[in-house]
């Protein structure tokens, strides 16, 4: 069940020499999205990147069109978030939809010191997700 997560409109500024969309500008896109849509789930601001996977641009990307980014939550653990994130070009004369890339990204709950802590508040849509139910989570991370 994904959902819309982020929209870009790809501009002059964000091309190459060879009029595509820069593969760095897509990956900060997603990194973005990714944080955005994993403190939305876990319910907290507080969430960094750990670990993105392997990224193979399928589509070249324009100046003009459209990339929607779209999140599904695959696993929670005690203290990280795995998302997969799908970039889609987007035509808004037909509403057809063309992957570009797929990415499954980690992120990691932290606390003001940026050590891991617990991730408690999932928001109940996701909560079947979860390795672990909360008060187990809470066990592992004592001391």
């Amino acid at each position: 069940m994904s959902e819309l997560v982020a929209t870009h409109m790809c501009k002059e500024s964000n091309v190459g020499y060879h009029g595509n969309l820069f593969g760095g500008t897509m990956l900060a896109w997603l990194d973005e999205a990714g944080v955005a849509f994993a403190a939305q789930v876990c319910g907290s601001p507080r969430m960094v990147t750990k670990c993105i996977s392997e990224v193979t641009f399928k589509k070249p990307v324009r100046p003009g069109q459209i990339i929607k980014i779209y999140g599904d939550v695959v696993k929670i653990g005690t203290s990280s978030i795995t998302i997969k994130l799908s970039a889609r070009r987007h035509s808004v004369i037909n509403g057809s939809q063309r992957s570009v890339c797929d990415v499954q990204m980690i992120f990691v709950r932290i606390d003001g010191d940026g050590e891991p802590v617990p991730i408690q508040n999932v928001k109940a849509k996701w909560a079947d997700r979860r390795e672990k139910k909360e008060e187990e989570a809470r066990k592992d991370m004592e001391y």
